[in-house]
């Protein structure tokens, strides 16, 4: 017989599907969610440029229009310092157009 280890599945554990919003799951309030939501993803995209593009945190800070510790707070996934209105500059100031649409 083979021994439990901590990576085998739970066969008690229950699985409950995503609603495709992480915050939602954990029980945030859908208008909070639905924010929190936005500033994640455009958070994650405007890493992924920085990477893509392959800037440096004070080439990102000159195209940004920001400071460089605040590019260093952008990449490092620190989200509560970032509202979703300064992400949308943000994003405008590197040239991409960010658009939103309601379901």
């Amino acid at each position: 017989m083979r021994k439990k280890t901590s990576t085998d599945p739970d066969p008690d554990a229950v699985v409950t599907p995503s609603s495709g919003n992480v915050f939602t799951d954990l029980g945030f309030d859908p208008g909070e969610a639905a924010v929190m939501g936005l500033r994640a993803d455009l958070m994650g995209r405007l890493r992924v440029l920085v990477q893509t593009e392959g800037w440096t945190q004070a080439q990102a800070a000159e195209r940004f229009g920001i400071a460089q510790s605040r590019v260093s707070d952008l990449v490092r996934g620190k989200w509560d310092k970032f509202s979703l209105d300064m992400l949308i500059t943000l994003a405008a100031r590197a040239g991409h157009k960010v658009e939103l649409s309601v379901a």
